[in-house]
């Protein structure tokens, strides 16, 4: 198919809940050093902010605990969203058609 046709915004508190910022920020965004930031606003609705940048930094971002139940919600979310998926598309992940720039310098 051609995807969503009428794009929806997921509201940012099922999004942080549903443990997906903590996942994102874990697993791709704090080992480059990047980290997504929730606002919370005075009448309780949140927000993205910005992306915070310690790319300077070599350990990038660390959390002072995990949230296991954090973690166990998105990857319950992930295999229902990647089984759908997989069933709609015959793959999970979009792979690129164009060939592989070279990182040889000329």
């Amino acid at each position: 198919g051609e995807g969503c046709v009428i794009v929806k915004r997921i509201d940012i508190a099922e999004f942080r809940e549903l443990g997906l910022v903590h996942e994102l920020n874990r697993k791709f965004l704090h080992p480059l050093g990047l980290a997504l930031e929730v606002i919370v606003e005075d009448d309780g609705s949140e927000r993205l902010g910005g992306i915070w940048d310690c790319r300077d930094d070599p350990e990038g971002f660390l959390f002072g605990t995990l949230d296991a139940e954090k973690m166990k919600s998105a990857e319950e979310f992930r295999r229902r969203q990647h089984s759908n998926r997989h069933k709609a598309c015959g793959f999970i992940v979009q792979q690129d058609d164009l060939p592989l720039v070279s990182e040889a310098k000329d």
